[in-house]
């Protein structure tokens, strides 16, 4: 079966850290960009972060550029994880990973346009959530 799993959700206090994880089952994640979308409470879903097929080109939103770090696991190429640091009340949501497939001519900016929405989305995992309150 091919899916995306999230993991590493849960609880944590403003100012501390969670370390999420997405894993293919099914298939590898070799020629697909991957990126982090997060849905806060009464807000659509957003880009947060999103990596390229080789891992050398990132995106991040604003919101959470210097605190969250992207990276995958290029050896096995079937995990990629997302570091959140100093959280904030606001990063509270549920956080999805997806992967897709960007054309060849969107490098060196594929991580931005999957990002953004310029690319299918070919895989979306079931989501984690990720709360953070004292």
């Amino acid at each position: 079966q091919v899916q995306l799993v999230e993991s590493g959700g849960g609880s944590v206090q403003p100012g501390g850290s969670l370390r999420l994880s997405c894993a293919a089952s099914g298939f590898t994640l070799d020629y697909y960009a991957i990126g982090w979308f997060r849905q806060a409470p009464g807000r659509e879903r957003e880009g947060i972060s999103c990596i390229s097929r080789g891992g050398d080109r990132t995106y991040y939103a604003e919101s959470v550029q210097g605190r969250f770090i992207i990276s995958r696991d290029n050896a096995k190429n079937t995990t990629v994880y997302l570091q959140m640091n100093k959280l904030k009340p606001e990063d509270t949501g549920v956080y999805y990973c997806a992967a897709g497939r960007p054309s060849d001519q969107l490098y060196p900016g594929e991580a931005y346009y999957f990002c953004l929405g310029y690319v299918l989305r070919d895989y979306w995992g079931q989501g984690t959530q990720v709360s953070v309150s004292s």
